[in-house]
């Protein structure tokens, strides 16, 4: 009886208003409480593997749809640039407006057995995105127009909402996997070389399937590329589900002293008025033109005429990224993130800044030269998991509410309008610079044109970094400890 009004305190409830709400809220879920158990884990290195799991799974389709759909539908299928644009527009914005509705899902209904509340959506879509992305890459060159690009389109969009139920769940999933922030920056950690590493070992190998000895494109490579895509995405996610335990099981029950039910509108209007989220926010809009990819394709075809050489880069890449697997949590610990963020943003524009105005004849010192400018970037996407948990923890420093998938799938409403924006602006700009569909030969100035693309999209997102960390990003390393000392002390007045 004792733990049970413990638990009901904890949650900011009476013991008798508690009685009153339990039949509700066992069917409608709402915003959640604090977490029952303050107890630090310290994360094993099996479990940080499951959740780099989950982030390389998803990767493998996601990445491989943002790095070759855009050349797929222009080299094989002979689809303009423009359409390819306007799609990807219309596609990322109903993205990012679903992304609440998809996200706010676990915080409103359970399903699944047991007490885990984001796993079993992970393991009701996985299967979905592996099928969509076969669906992306299948030629249907030989179809009547209309068709075509009735099913482009249709293929893109359903991707999209299998690829939100998976990676909204996962997201949130760090939020009670643990409560510690250097467990929570492991986990960052962990889920940005998830990413990283389908960078490195897979995208780069796709080239060598995708191409023929000629130069010419391969429309069976790119299917066989989705199998596997898809394969080892289903493998990777049971990895994820298999290793990640959700230790900090929240009642679902709204946090506030009232019990008041769940309200997606009050969570959107709070989420508004948290500085920290809205920077990281606007951060990773910045960060989405940064890593827009699909110029990378028509850089090395156009500009070096050397389309297999993107196999190379993971040569390069990896030793670097292996150093900085170690290096940035320790130096984090020891500044902050808020502080290695800008000087990482700000060494990159400088580096960028330097490279626009030097050309490189060679493709793989420029390779060199690329990763190493990239290092500032890399660092930003190793931490912003770590400050999306940080902003949702000062959500409830200011307001005493957690909301952890509607407040992630807030944040990640942003990423798709980023990527909306750094997407459709990049693949309009491919047609702008003079590329034309279905031709044999592009003209002398494209490869040019598209080089200083290539350089310009990550300049202006380390800008948008720098500026939005720099300038509106509240937790310094001491507000952070501050706010986290606060929470443990109202955590503990609860129990």
């Amino acid at each position: 009886m004792k733990t049970q009004q413990s638990k009901e305190l904890l949650n900011g409830v009476s013991p008798d208003s508690a009685k009153e709400t339990s039949q509700d809220s066992a069917k409608v879920t709402s915003q959640d409480s604090a977490p029952a158990s303050r107890k630090e884990t310290k994360l094993s290195f099996l479990e940080q593997f499951g959740y780099f799991s989950g982030d390389f799974g998803g990767s493998l389709v996601n990445l491989y749809i943002s790095a070759f759909y855009v050349t797929f539908c222009t080299y094989v299928l002979g689809i303009s640039p423009a359409w390819m644009a306007t799609l990807i527009f219309v596609a990322k914005i109903w993205d990012a407006i679903n992304d609440p509705m998809i996200g706010s899902l676990p915080d409103r209904f359970k399903i699944g057995k047991g007490t885990d509340k984001f796993k079993p959506w992970i393991r009701l879509f996985m299967v979905p995105l592996a099928l969509t992305g076969l669906m992306c890459f299948t030629n249907t060159v030989s179809m009547p127009d209309i068709i075509k690009h009735a099913w482009v389109a249709v293929s893109y969009i359903l991707y999209g909402m299998a690829y939100t139920g998976v990676s909204m769940p996962y997201g949130a999933m760090a939020s009670v996997i643990t409560d510690s922030p250097v467990e929570r920056t492991k986990l960052s950690r962990a889920r940005a070389f998830g990413g990283m590493g389908v960078g490195i070992l897979f995208i780069p190998l796709v080239s060598l399937a995708i191409w023929d000895e000629a130069g010419n494109p391969n429309a069976k490579g790119y299917f066989l590329m989705a199998i596997v895509a898809g394969v080892l995405s289903v493998i990777f996610y049971l990895i994820l589900l298999g290793l990640t335990k959700e230790r900090i099981h929240q009642e679902h029950r709204f946090a506030g002293a009232s019990a008041r039910k769940y309200s997606l509108t009050h969570v959107v209007k709070e989420a508004f008025t948290n500085r920290a989220l809205i920077a990281v926010m606007i951060a990773s809009i910045g960060s989405m033109f940064a890593s827009a990819q699909s110029m990378n394709n028509f850089l090395y075809k156009e500009y070096y005429h050397m389309p297999k050489a993107m196999a190379a880069s993971s040569m390069i890449s990896l030793p670097m990224m292996f150093v900085a697997f170690f290096a940035v949590p320790r130096l984090a610990k020891i500044v902050g993130n808020r502080k290695l963020i800008i000087y990482s943003a700000f060494y990159s524009i400088i580096a960028f800044g330097i490279l626009f105005f030097i050309r490189i004849p060679n493709c793989y010192v420029f390779m060199f030269v690329n990763t190493v400018a990239n290092l500032g970037l890399t660092t930003f996407t190793m931490l912003v998991w770590a400050l999306v948990t940080e902003s949702i923890d000062y959500q409830e420093y200011k307001t005493g509410e957690r909301s952890d998938g509607t407040m992630y799938s807030i944040y990640t409403f942003s990423r798709k309008i980023g990527s909306a924006a750094a997407a459709s602006i990049s693949t309009a700009l491919i047609g702008t610079a003079g590329f034309v569909a279905g031709a044999k030969e592009q003209i002398p100035e494209f490869g040019e044109n598209i080089r200083k693309l290539v350089i310009l999209m990550p300049l202006l997102g380390a800008v948008v970094i720098l500026v939005s960390i720099l300038l509106i990003y509240p937790l310094t390393k001491n507000k952070s400890d501050e706010m986290y000392a606060k929470l443990h002390e109202m955590h503990e007045s609860k129990n």
